[in-house]
């Protein structure tokens, strides 16, 4: 890792890196993505099986891309018992968490006649993109499906690409079961955003979708906008350790690997005011990373995006945290509470030194889609409100209209919209 002392200059020279791995970065992917989601938009089943063949070596038929009742017993017999019990725990905490996101529609009444109130309905149907390849992630259904499920969302269709042998990974499936979903496809890549965006014989159409994936994903993501909602176009993964000379390094050290292990473009930082701390969780890194099964894939993140960034305060710690604003955030400071109500932009706010970020991805309830790449100044965490839309309600009665209608139709005239104003005047007659 880098250890940078934090200037102005350098911040900016950081800030100016990182943004490097955003999507909108691979406009050289996008051709490549473009082509794809016009032939499954165009083809439909045809493309879509086509490109499954070409890219996850499989093939596929409108009768073998559901996965069956059958295949999801299976799945439960290669499972053991441990990994139903960890499933259930963590879906049980996680849906408890979302529960506390319900808003309730509202209404109200004023003695004047006039209704004003807010309508929450759960949106109709959504896609969960789980993605695959390097790794399978049963965590990333839970955190997808059960936020969705208690928004109300009565369809809830999942993508995810399947293995050479034509199957979806074990885990992955008792996942979507346990989260409640049956309705489960074998695709993945663009084809499956596409797919889930203007729909084929196989995979009807979806009216949002969510969920991470690679760069083919992201961008498929980004293209499909308007067609169909988003969460959030979710880039590579992203820690950011706040520490001072009380952490513990071998602690703050595990974390920033937790989360350069996902992929090259991984990035962690550390931030403190300790060139001691500094220095013994560099020298930490490298005895942790040589013993991990992922280390290739860690030292190339950390080559490229890994930082121990030295800072003269911890104002000026706290100000660098807020400006590169991060996906998980850990704090292990003296008073890492106090440190919190500074902190501005984040995904995911981890508190003091037995907070680690696996936590949040596995456990603790709270939702482990975030935002990356800077997005934290202006995107949160998936959450309940994802899945619903809001519709105003107003009802006004004659006495009420005849009191702002002069109001009304002078605004009208402003903007030159006579039959806005007509509107009115045809009432009060």
């Amino acid at each position: 890792m880098k250890t940078v002392c934090l200037t102005e200059e350098t911040r900016k020279e950081i800030l100016t890196n990182l943004l490097k791995r955003s999507t909108t970065s691979y406009g050289t992917y996008m051709v490549a993505v473009n082509a794809i989601l016009e032939q499954v938009k165009l083809q439909g089943d045809e493309a879509l099986f086509a490109y499954t063949e070409q890219f996850d070596k499989v093939t596929l038929t409108s009768a073998t891309i559901r996965v069956t009742p059958e295949e999801m017993q299976a799945a439960y017999e290669q499972t053991d018992a441990r990994f139903l019990e960890i499933i259930r725990r963590a879906a049980a905490n996680i849906r408890e968490y979302h529960v506390k996101q319900v808003r309730n529609s509202w209404i109200d009444t004023q003695p004047n006649g006039v209704i004003l109130g807010q309508k929450i309905s759960p949106l109709d149907s959504v896609g969960v993109y789980v993605p695959g390849g390097k790794a399978a992630y049963p965590s990333s259904v839970l955190m997808n499906v059960i936020p969705a499920q208690v928004a109300g969302v009565p369809r809830i269709a999942m993508t995810t690409p399947p293995g050479k042998d034509g199957k979806v990974n074990p885990h992955v499936l008792v996942a979507a079961k346990e989260g409640g979903v049956t309705e489960i496809y074998k695709a993945g890549g663009a084809q499956a955003i596409a797919a889930l965006a203007f729909g084929t014989a196989s995979i009807p159409k979806v009216d949002k979708i969510t969920g991470p994936g690679n760069i083919y994903v992201a961008l498929a993501k980004r293209a499909v906008f308007g067609h169909v909602g988003l969460d959030s176009i979710a880039g590579p993964s992203e820690i950011l350790i706040l520490a001072d000379e009380t952490a513990n390094p071998r602690y703050v050290a595990a974390d920033l690997l937790s989360q350069a292990e996902h992929d090259e473009l991984a990035s962690a930082i550390l931030v403190t005011t300790s060139p001691e701390l500094a220095e013994q969780v560099s020298a930490e890194v490298d005895k942790l990373a040589a013993r991990l099964s992922r280390k290739e894939i860690i030292q190339k993140s950390l080559d490229q995006y890994g930082y121990i960034l030295l800072a003269d305060t911890m104002a000026d710690a706290v100000e660098t945290v807020n400006e590169i604003a991060s996906e998980h955030l850990e704090i292990m400071t003296r008073d890492p509470f106090t440190v919190m109500t500074k902190i501005r932009n984040a995904g995911a706010i981890f508190i003091g030194e037995y907070s680690s970020e696996p936590l949040g991805d596995y456990f603790a309830g709270p939702n482990h889609v975030l935002p990356t790449n800077g997005t934290a100044k202006f995107f949160s965490p998936l959450g309940v409100d994802d899945f619903v839309k809001k519709s105003s309600l107003i009802s006004y009665s004659r006495e009420a209209l005849e009191a702002v209608s002069q109001d009304i139709m002078e605004f009208a005239a402003i903007e030159q919209l006579t039959a806005h104003a007509n509107s009115i005047k045809v009432r009060l007659e």
